[in-house]
């Protein structure tokens, strides 16, 4: 419950932060992110343009396990996935609340979990940051942390991606459970690295065995 709680008061602690503290809002914001959108970046910082898209990665790596874990919940996980690709952790932190522990899955996978589930998927998910990081360490960082400073849409966004990376934990320890692995303190180590740490658990964690397959097996296994 305090865990719950816990939840409940850091995602309204955030949003109070986001409209009441952070650095006023720009009145080129709008055309920003269309240009973000669109691809139009030849005047915009590198470093801008990679967090944008970085932030887009994330509620991938979110929906590779809240899908697969909202399965045992008692409300769907779709509605929380689909947001974050808009709120981010706006929209993460309220399914960290409400849902309760699990670490097993049942029924199958359908072709959706399929995708989240594979290790190709993890690694193509992986290659795609690594080329958006290498673009982003181009930008100027003086002309960042200013706009950080001045700019509520690239300062929120900042923190936004800071507490992905934080919240990821609280989703692991059930997912790494629910497919049988066994977690040394190298593993958490690893897994927790900023954005790749995640990526890298994805690229490799043991494949879900739904009961499809698990009756399958066993009508292969010899009597």
């Amino acid at each position: 419950m305090s865990r719950k709680i816990g939840f409940w008061l850091l995602w309204l602690g955030f949003i109070a932060y986001a409209f009441l503290l952070a650095p006023p809002a720009q009145p080129d914001t709008a055309e920003l992110i269309v240009n973000l959108s669109s691809g139009k970046w030849q005047d915009i910082n590198p470093l801008v343009v990679s967090l944008f898209n970085i932030m887009g990665i994330w509620p991938i790596i979110y929906s590779c396990l809240i899908l697969i874990d909202g399965r045992q919940q008692k409300f769907p996980a779709w509605p929380f996935a689909t947001a974050s690709f808009g709120v981010g952790a706006f929209a993460i932190l309220p399914y960290l609340a409400l849902r309760k522990p699990n670490q097993k899955f049942t029924g199958s996978l359908g072709r959706l979990l399929k995708v989240l589930d594979s290790r190709w998927f993890g690694i193509a998910l992986t290659l795609g940051a690594i080329v958006l990081l290498s673009y982003g360490l181009s930008g100027d960082w003086g002309d960042f942390i200013r706009q950080w400073q001045t700019n509520r849409f690239i300062h929120v966004m900042s923190l936004d991606f800071c507490l992905l990376c934080l919240l990821f934990s609280f989703l692991l320890g059930d997912d790494v459970a629910r497919r049988g692995m066994k977690s040394s303190p190298w593993f958490w180590v690893i897994a927790l690295v900023p954005l790749l740490g995640p990526l890298l658990y994805l690229s490799f964690r043991s494949p879900l065995s739904s009961e499809e397959e698990e009756e399958t097996t066993g009508k292969q296994q010899p009597v």
